[in-house]
């Protein structure tokens, strides 16, 4: 025990001794740096109105720039929410065709997303009531024009509008919400570029 003692002992007599030497050596650097920044400070003295005009012109220089630029966020936020309300109303004209237009364009998507293999495709209870006669085979034709084969599900999803294809257990939503959403992007820069351009 008592060599233990004796190394905690030396150990902080060593630290004592470091301390003292650091706590010295910023003392001295501490007296360095607060006489050159005395000598500083009087230099700046006699500039400080100079610097002072150039600041406050540096400030409305900024200000202006805040201006131009909170501005400039307002036209783009104005523009970004007359580009949503153009996609909200092309969204609702294509959910309101009427049943001919609305069961044409499926097709078209069916014949975009049907995949090369044997699958099955679902609507939701509305549409299934209100497919029009001989839909089926077209359908079928746009699957086998891809390469597969689809059978339309007489079971209705819980889905609004579109449909959705199943192969294998995959899913692939082709709801109208899910292809506007996933085009977003793109039809906003279409948009952007109509009304803006």
């Amino acid at each position: 025990m008592a060599g233990l003692d004796k190394m905690k002992s030396q150990i902080l007599n060593e630290a004592r001794a470091s301390a003292d030497a650091k706590t010295a050596k910023a003392n001295a650097e501490a007296e360095d740096i607060l006489s050159t920044a005395k000598a500083e400070a009087e230099q700046r003295r006699s500039s400080i109105s100079q610097k002072s005009a150039a600041e406050v012109a540096n400030y409305k220089e900024r200000v202006v720039s805040s201006i131009d630029l909170q501005h400039r966020t307002k036209i783009l936020g104005a523009k970004q929410e007359l580009i949503a309300t153009v996609l909200d109303k092309a969204y609702e004209t294509v959910t309101n065709l009427d049943d001919k237009e609305y069961f044409e364009l499926i097709l078209k998507l069916v014949g975009k997303y049907a995949l090369p293999q044997e699958g099955e495709i679902f609507f939701g209870a509305a549409d299934l009531k209100r497919m029009p006669t001989g839909f089926e085979q077209d359908a079928q034709e746009k699957a086998v024009a891809n390469g597969g084969s689809l059978k339309v599900s007489r079971n209705g999803k819980n889905i609004e509008n579109g449909f959705v294809l199943v192969y294998g257990g995959v899913e692939e939503n082709c709801t109208l919400r899910a292809i506007f959403d996933a085009k977003r992007d793109e039809l906003s820069d279409k948009v952007h570029r109509m009304l803006f351009s």
